[in-house]
């Protein structure tokens, strides 16, 4: 498809999302889930939760409330013991700063009931009080269930990891890491020598309407797009959530600032951002209109707002 002239900008919005309605995937493809959904973006993959609405709603309430607040964009994983837990949920880092705390609200009550199996994602909380659980949370590599189900109250699992998920918290685990102390004690890194902990593992976190292990995925409802960048050719690699914004000139995004976390390493499928044409090229995007999915391709934004990281959808292929 070529480039959109302005004056067909309105027209061709409509034409994209009556594509996207369209060109639905078989229901075969994807499945329902009884529980919220949130999608992990790390700076080894992505991964995403079925969170334990039910049986757990408390700490669901309380993770939820972080999440939305976005409260965990941008955090790295503080803590990755060697074949027992990924942790993370506390710290950002900023430069010249060094960690920044993110604001803890109210604790929650502790409602053990699911075992900490391999997979299951759990709060952690400090030794000696069962309803301590903050902000900390952690996925269970293995089967923890001997310890963790029974010490300190037995922790709180409240979500799954869906899909083939562990394989990127494994690969986490793989790391090296380094320990900086308590706001760092185990904390993995990407490079090939630790030098500073711009290297280090960070991630997002995002509700979404429905499990998806796209790289590149866009919801009509929510407006959220996520997806994983390459700029200037491997200058820059990131991953990073955008928002749809209102304009008259059509589909516009906005990147969220505090979104942006640097990727490991780059791989078949990722985005590439040409910062001299101001073209954000997605090879492949998933869409969501409101339960009805499809795949649209090779497609292209335009940099319309470098102030506010705005980009104007401009082609497409279907």
């Amino acid at each position: 498809m070529p480039v959109i002239e302005s004056k067909q900008k309105k027209r061709f919005f409509a034409g994209f999302l009556a594509a996207a309605a369209t060109l639905a995937l078989s229901l075969a493809s994807f499945s329902s889930y009884a529980g919220t959904i949130v999608r992990i973006s790390t700076s080894v993959g992505d991964y995403s939760i079925e969170l334990l609405d039910e049986s757990a709603p408390l700490t669901v309430a309380n993770f939820l409330g972080y999440v939305e607040r976005n409260d965990f964009n941008g955090t790295y994983i503080h803590r990755a013991v060697d074949n027992f837990v990924v942790q993370g949920g506390a710290y950002r880092f900023e430069l010249y700063e060094g960690p920044i705390d993110v604001p803890v609200g109210n604790t929650v009550a502790n409602e053990f009931g699911a075992s900490n199996v391999r997979g299951t994602v759990a709060m952690a909380k400090v030794d000696g009080d069962p309803d301590s659980a903050t902000n900390q949370w952690f996925v269970n590599l293995q089967d923890n269930s001997s310890n963790l189900d029974e010490n300190n109250g037995g922790f709180t699992v409240f979500g799954t990891v869906l899909g083939d998920g562990m394989e990127v918290l494994d690969a986490i685990d793989a790391l090296p890491y380094v320990s900086l102390g308590a706001k760092a004690p185990n904390a993995p890194y990407f490079s090939d020598f630790y030098t500073n902990p711009l290297t280090f593992v960070y991630l997002n976190a995002e509700v979404t309407q429905r499990f998806s292990s796209a790289t590149h995925v866009y919801e009509s409802a929510t407006g959220l797009l996520i997806s994983s960048v390459n700029i200037d050719a491997g200058a820059q690699l990131i991953s990073l959530n955008f928002n749809s914004v209102a304009s008259d000139l059509g589909f516009v995004i906005q990147a969220n600032a505090e979104s942006v976390i640097p990727r490991q390493a780059t791989f078949d499928g990722i985005a590439n951002y040409d910062s001299t044409a101001g073209l954000l090229t997605i090879p492949s995007l998933e869409v969501n209109m409101n339960g009805s999915v499809s795949i649209i391709n090779n497609v292209v934004f335009r940099l319309i707002d470098a102030a506010n990281a705005r980009f104007l959808l401009e082609s497409y292929d279907i």
